[in-house]
């Protein structure tokens, strides 16, 4: 009697124990597969010009020339937008570029701006907002919009300008320059100059 009561409650386990795993493994297998309202997966891009091939954050970059370090570019967010038409890079958060001297490593010029925006088709950048800019011979650059194109080699702006001199503060609206920012014109400009006896 025993052994049979022992047989029957062994049969009882192993139901138990199937049951439990038919509704703890089995049946959440077979309702996943249920098909659900609700849409899981991404919508595809069908348009990759609006979106950066690249978009990177907190960048610094070394750019060197014959083995040597010549410009360090600084940026919080850097995106490349090589898919559209034209091609163009984009700064939202501001650019820093620094010019070094190769004997020394200081300082010799540096650009900042709160935006940059770069068109590679036309080898153009177009700097917007609290634009500083300090040239080889230490003359200081103040605007708020910068152009500058590389296939033209030449730096412009037709909003005000202020260069600062180690003698002297020009005011103006409009200006166009050399890259490098050494030989300037500036339109309709005014300021403070001093005149030697």
């Amino acid at each position: 009697m025993t052994i049979i009561s022992t047989q029957i409650k062994s049969r009882g386990i192993f139901r138990y124990l199937r049951f439990l795993l038919f509704y703890c493994v089995v049946l959440p297998l077979f309702l996943s597969c249920v098909k659900h309202d609700k849409k899981l997966s991404a919508e595809a891009v069908d348009n990759r010009s609006i979106m950066p091939v690249l978009d990177t954050r907190q960048v610094t970059s070394l750019i060197s020339d014959s083995g040597v370090v010549r410009y360090r570019i600084t940026t919080l967010s850097w995106q490349i937008y090589d898919k559209a038409t034209p091609a163009y890079w984009e700064f939202p958060e501001g650019l820093y570029l620094e010019k070094f001297n190769p004997a020394d490593f200081s300082i010799d010029a540096f650009l900042e701006a709160d935006y940059a925006y770069y068109n590679k088709d036309e080898e153009k950048w177009h700097l917007v907002g609290n634009v500083h800019a300090l040239n080889l011979e230490g003359e200081r650059f103040d605007t708020p919009e910068l152009w500058w194109s590389q296939k033209e080699e030449k730096v412009y702006s037709d909003t005000i300008i202020t260069i600062t001199k180690s003698s002297s503060i020009i005011n103006g609206v409009g200006f166009e320059s050399n890259q490098e920012m050494t030989r300037y014109s500036i339109r309709r400009p005014t300021g403070v100059i001093p005149i030697e006896d």
